[in-house]
């Protein structure tokens, strides 16, 4: 008994990276993917949208650098970090591709909502890269959007803390954990489990969102088959 048929899981760079923060660990990564062929084996349709904070952090690292340029070199972090998710799930006996919002025709596919759609009903795992393809405008964004185009039924959002709470847990120990939370109350308490762009993408597009922590990788299984874990945003 699986909770959702279709699926859009939003990986933050740093969670393939470890506990190093940077570079990508193959041992991470396996774990991940192992538990991405347990849920596509289910049935369930699976896209990724991955961040590239592994690799560059985009403004924050090119602070006395154009916002644009700074993050157009985020977009392409992010196609490697899908570079290295497809290869490890085609290992596994996957059929996976890789969409880019960046035209890079030697290594991807553009992203064609059709295409992708037609990927996902064959029982390919779709990862979509280089986040909208425009500067200003965060993973977060691109997986709100990516999920909107897809018909997510939710979107998963792994990070690494284990639900929403209300105040940073690792600064305030006092911050209560949510079970529930509305995108509304989110918005208005400044909550930031995304941006506010992706959040009110979400929120207008009524796509629920689970908050977990991707430290155990068996938790993406959990959420699927219904388990009550994290933070349900809707």
């Amino acid at each position: 008994m699986i909770a959702y048929k279709r699926i859009l899981l939003k990986l933050s760079g740093e969670a393939l990276s470890g506990e190093t923060g940077h570079g990508i660990n193959p041992d991470v990564v396996g774990k991940i993917c192992d538990r991405i062929k347990e849920i596509s084996e289910l049935g369930v349709q699976v896209s990724i949208v991955v961040g590239g904070g592994n690799f560059w952090r985009g403004a924050r690292n090119g602070e006395k650098m154009d916002r644009s340029t700074a993050d157009y070199m985020g977009m392409l972090a992010t196609a490697m970090n899908s570079l290295a998710l497809q290869e490890a799930l085609e290992a596994r006996g996957i059929f996976t591709r890789v969409q880019t919002a960046i035209e890079m025709r030697e290594i991807a596919e553009p992203f064609i909502k059709r295409k992708a759609v037609k990927h996902l009903e064959r029982g390919r795992v779709v990862i979509f890269a280089c986040g909208t393809g425009h500067p200003f405008f965060s993973t977060d964004t691109a997986a709100a959007l990516r999920a909107a185009e897809t018909d997510s039924e939710v979107i998963l959002l792994a990070k690494t803390i284990d639900g929403v709470y209300s105040a940073d847990p690792k600064k305030d120990p006092n911050a209560k954990k949510y079970d529930e939370i509305s995108y509304k109350d989110v918005l208005a308490q400044d909550l930031k489990v995304m941006d506010s762009t992706a959040t009110a993408l979400c929120k207008d597009n009524n796509i629920p969102l689970r908050v977990f922590a991707i430290s155990d990788p068996e938790n993406i299984v959990r959420v699927i088959k219904g388990e009550k874990i994290g933070t349900i945003v809707s």
